[in-house]
């Protein structure tokens, strides 16, 4: 578990933030993550994709599950207006971690409409219906948009990765 902490906490904690947006609270999750990661590590199955892709989709659900609960709504009404403006100032001041592994870039080379829907959808936790709701489209074409950018997201890591 050292190793899997060292190599990947970076960039899990990245995706964490972008999705909870508070740090404080990203730093429990990506907690809640590693104790997950822990104890389904049995369920990892690399004929259906790299390390990687398995634990950020296990940090991206435990993150989604932290942003619906109902105590993490009940906390963000009871913070001060004070608390929350420091929050936003402090990761509008700093680079998101995720950026060290390029995923920014990696993002910046898809079209506006599928960069919004991407971080809907994966880093704030909406569903393909709210995403829907959000942008005033239909649900087909969200998901129409969805897949194109992860194809092309797909096609662009694909053709990066070093053998080996």
């Amino acid at each position: 578990m050292g190793i899997l902490y060292d190599r990947y906490s970076t960039m899990l904690f990245g995706l964490i933030c972008r999705i909870v947006r508070f740090e404080e609270i990203a730093e429990d999750v990506l907690q809640e993550t590693f104790v997950k990661v822990w104890r389904s590590f049995d369920s990892y199955d690399a004929t259906k994709g790299a390390l990687a892709t398995w634990l950020m989709s296990v940090a991206r659900s435990v993150a989604i599950d932290k942003v619906r609960s109902k105590g993490f709504r009940n906390s963000l009404k009871n913070q001060s207006i004070d608390s929350v403006v420091s929050q936003v100032d402090r990761q509008d001041s700093t680079t998101t971690p995720s950026d060290a592994i390029g995923v920014e870039g990696l993002l910046k080379q898809l079209r506006p409409e599928q960069q919004q829907i991407i971080d809907l959808i994966y880093y704030r936790g909406f569903t393909h219906e709210e995403a829907a709701r959000e942008l005033s489209m239909p649900l087909g074409t969200v998901k129409t948009r969805l897949r194109a950018a992860i194809m092309q997201l797909r096609k662009e890591v694909v053709g990066t990765e070093q053998p080996g």
